[in-house]
């Protein structure tokens, strides 16, 4: 079926992509009124057709990606969203280049621990906060997206989505840390171009930006909500449970489920109703807190999740289909790194991260099991080193390269809208790009040099 598929059953998904990019910037009061009906509308024009030709195996793999990809990704999010929300810091904390670049930092490090949505979502809020006197200040959401949302969750399946689905398949928990050399380069240089940016910015805006009170006022920082903080950790460990823990499976209209899936979506519902049943609804409030940021990447990511159907089928048959041509030329490191993070900037990375984990399982000859065995240390095959080096650019480039547009990560599009309902103009989507690609594409290009050449 998918050999067959043409380049032309992805127009809907060029579609969506296109109306999420231009019609915020031609039509702004169309688009907040009726992006719910665009979204829905191309997965209608991508799912009618589809059914029409393939009947019942249309319906059933439409429903195995509602089932299996996006209701499970809509919980953890909403979830991680949640319980955030209910954590608030109460302070005076001032948006100065020192206190960012502290805030940015710590979030790239915490994002491979928590996740970089909880990650995102933790600290989005008092970088508001403290910035909330500062006229020019997007780039500081930015360059939260760039790091927080995306390069911090490199070291840990725990950090990407990508690098979850690779512990699953049998990369071993901490193999991931082999990437802290590449993750220190990258964030380095991000977090220094950074700081540079933003001390020239705030130099520039003079005196009008308030100054943090000293003494008793200070002392007063502290956080309220924190028992937000058990129920996040309650989140990770769902998600590392369901990744190492077989419970059984079972059939539901005939796609394949697994009880522990089931068991993790559960316990992250749970988490969130406990965080909305324990904590004050003032600090919520006080946060700026509202439901319009989930409800946005909900109904966009339906419409992405359906459309996105037929271009990953194409690329999962790899050389058989219609990107054969494309796929064939991948033969080496640096080529992985730039492809599966150029597709990973538009598509969803985790089923790219997977697409070209088993193109470089089958470039290397060896089979999964081996594979782990190897990433263990516990087999000896002449093309593990091979076999390592793709793995590595493979990694580096879904993760990473999600921080060149707004839907290349999950978060970064949560980050925007959060900005942009607490008063902070942030980009279009191209212009996002343009910042991406002055800022990001430069350091992947050294990054290439340095590791993938």
């Amino acid at each position: 079926m998918a050999e067959a598929l043409p380049l032309w059953s992805g127009i809907p998904f060029a579609g969506i992509l296109l109306s999420i990019a231009l019609t915020p910037l031609l039509a702004p009061h169309f688009w907040h009124h009726h992006y719910k009906k665009v979204s829905v509308a191309w997965a209608a024009i991508l799912a009618a057709p589809f059914i029409f030709a393939y009947k019942g195996l249309a319906l059933f793999m439409i429903g195995e990606v509602m089932l299996l990809d996006y209701i499970p990704f809509i919980i953890l999010l909403w979830g991680l969203y949640t319980v955030s929300g209910g954590i608030l810091f109460r302070g005076s904390l001032v948006g100065t280049p020192k206190l960012n670049l502290t805030i940015l930092a710590v979030g790239t490090v915490i994002a491979s621990v928590m996740g970089t949505t909880g990650a995102s979502m933790l600290l989005i809020r008092p970088l508001l906060k403290a910035n909330a006197a500062r006229k020019n200040k997007a780039h500081i959401f930015i360059f939260f997206i760039f790091l927080v949302s995306n390069i911090g969750g490199i070291l840990t399946p725990l950090g990407d989505p990508p690098l979850f689905l690779g512990f699953l398949h049998g990369v071993p928990f901490f193999w991931t840390l082999k990437l802290l050399p590449e993750f220190l380069m990258v964030s380095g240089i991000v977090l220094g171009l950074f700081f540079i940016f933003d001390t020239v910015l705030y130099r520039k805006e003079g005196n009008h930006i308030a100054v943090a009170p000293m003494g008793k006022e200070r002392r007063k920082s502290r956080l309220q909500g924190t028992q937000n903080f058990v129920y996040l950790g309650g989140i990770l460990v769902a998600v590392l449970i369901s990744g190492t823990w077989k419970a059984g499976d079972f059939s539901l209209f005939g796609i394949h489920m697994s009880y522990q899936n089931l068991i993790r979506d559960f316990g992250i519902i749970a988490m969130g109703l406990l965080s909305l049943w324990t904590t004050n609804r003032k600090y919520r409030e006080q946060n700026g807190f509202t439901w319009e940021a989930i409800k946005e990447v909900g109904w966009l990511f339906l419409g992405i999740f359906v459309t996105i159907i037929p271009v990953l089928m194409i690329l999962r048959v790899g050389t058989h289909g219609h990107f054969g041509f494309f796929i064939s030329k991948v033969t080496e490191p640096w080529h992985y790194f730039w492809m599966s993070g150029g597709l990973s900037s538009f598509l969803d990375n985790a089923p790219t991260y997977l697409t070209f984990f088993n193109l470089a399982l089958g470039r290397a000859g060896i089979s999964e099991a081996q594979a782990a065995e190897i990433l263990r240390g516990a087999l000896d095959h002449p093309e593990a080193a091979r076999f390592i080096a793709f793995l590595k650019a493979v990694s580096c480039g879904a993760v990473f390269m999600g921080a060149n547009t707004y839907i290349g990560n999950a978060p970064n599009f949560m980050v925007r809208s959060i900005a942009e309902e607490n008063g902070v103009k942030m980009p279009s989507f191209f212009g996002y790009m343009l910042w991406s690609g002055l800022i990001l594409i430069p350091v992947f290009l050294v990054v290439t040099l340095v590791f993938f050449s």
